[in-house]
């Protein structure tokens, strides 16, 4: 779905899709993220995706006129869970106001796997 508004030098439409590669951009610059997660429904495996697939592991969505996203992430083995969530929320949610012009109204965060890093 595609996001559109005006300007006084014309339109602008922005994908969710690129607004979710942006994200997962950001999201794996976070210290304590590993990766993004694809979890498969038929079998429940969670896996780590690829720098080219990161957008698989989030979702955006607009309720009420605010971003609305959710991140699938993969964190490091050892780190605290909530500081990183925490790192996130703040990181991203300056970083997409600030790429898209639209208000960051909801950040959730499911982490769907550990992973030991050497």
């Amino acid at each position: 779905m595609k996001r559109r508004f005006n300007t006084e030098l014309g339109n602008i439409s922005i994908d969710n899709e690129a607004i979710a590669q942006y994200a997962g951009n950001k999201a794996t610059e976070c210290f304590g993220i590993v990766g993004m997660a694809a979890v498969s429904m038929k079998d429940g495996l969670v896996k780590l995706l690829k720098q080219e697939n990161l957008s698989r592991g989030i979702s955006v969505k607009f309720v009420d006129g605010k971003l609305a996203v959710d991140f699938h992430i993969i964190v490091a083995y050892g780190v605290s869970i909530r500081t990183v969530a925490e790192n996130l929320v703040d990181a991203v949610r300056y970083d997409l106001e600030r790429y898209t012009g639209f208000e960051v109204g909801k950040i959730n965060i499911y982490v769907d796997g550990v992973k030991v890093i050497d």
